[in-house]
């Protein structure tokens, strides 16, 4: 039986990260494709039970560079909310694409670094230059184990940077270790935000409630709570069984941010600046 919330969530409250599928699309061969129903209609209703009004579609990797089937889900929750959207580019990528893209409501170039998929690392100021020329930011998702290997490259980013899933960090929590304390250096530094979303990548202890993140995620809360945001990550396409139920992340990071102003800074406040509603 799905689990429900105890906690209305407040007005404008945001689902920072989530992918939509069109089975009329072809997908890349080799993308990371999702195992459960992921179309716009599918993704409706978990808006609907969670009771968010603000979105962004994060482009998936199945996609490549053909933002088409992102914006058109953009364009369709527009109607019903507010959307926004992050982009997969590259160098080949037209300023005026990039503009267009802007204008339709897209914030942020992304990088998908998982298992060597995606764009390769020397294209990132490349491409981090291009985004604050439009007050853009560059999402990065990587394996936490490369962060403090990362952090030279990444700490010198002309633009805001936003760390995927607690930055795919691996309990048990250490507050000695370099790949932490690369991650606590880019928060603190004013321009890299955080999403608090898909405990399940890195935890051990695993649902409902993730005990062995709660570390990762206090600590970021302190360090940085104007910097924090939230997200579903639905359909979670790197699980492949046992998927996880939105309600209780949703509930996770209730537990995570039990003051009522914090919780509105993560769910409308701090994702309204980051994505310009």
């Amino acid at each position: 039986m799905p689990t429900e919330n105890n906690w209305p969530v407040p007005a404008g409250a945001c689902d920072t990260h989530f992918h939509i599928y069109d089975s009329r699309v072809p997908m890349m061969p080799g993308g990371n494709q999702p195992s459960q129903p992921c179309e716009l209609a599918d993704y409706l209703k978990v808006r609907q039970r969670l009771g968010l009004t603000r979105a962004v579609v994060v482009q998936s990797s199945a996609y490549g560079t053909d933002n088409t089937v992102s914006l058109h889900a953009m364009a369709a929750l527009a109607k019903i909310g507010e959307s926004r959207g992050v982009a997969t580019c590259d160098a080949k990528t037209p300023d005026a694409e990039i503009k267009r893209l802007d204008a339709l409501g897209m914030r942020g170039f992304r990088y998908f670094r998982m298992s060597g998929a995606g764009a390769d690392w020397d294209s990132v100021p490349v491409m981090a230059r291009r985004a604050a020329d439009v007050d853009w930011h560059v999402q990065l998702q990587f394996d936490g184990g490369e962060l403090a290997a990362r952090l030279p490259l990444i700490d010198k980013l002309p633009c805001d940077v936003v760390i995927d899933h607690i930055g795919r960090l691996h309990p048990p929590f250490n507050a000695n270790d370099p790949n932490w304390l690369a991650l606590l250096k880019l928060v603190e530094s004013g321009r890299c935000w955080v999403k608090l979303s898909a405990p399940y990548h890195g935890s051990a202890s695993g649902a409902p409630h993730y005990d062995d993140m709660i570390p990762f995620a206090q600590a970021l809360l302190k360090a940085a709570p104007e910097r924090m945001v939230w997200a579903t990550n639905w359909p979670h396409p790197m699980v492949k069984r046992n998927f996880p139920d939105e309600m209780d992340l949703l509930n996770v990071l209730r537990a995570w941010v039990p003051d009522e102003a914090a919780w509105t800074r993560v769910l409308v406040t701090n994702p309204a600046a980051l994505y310009r509603f």
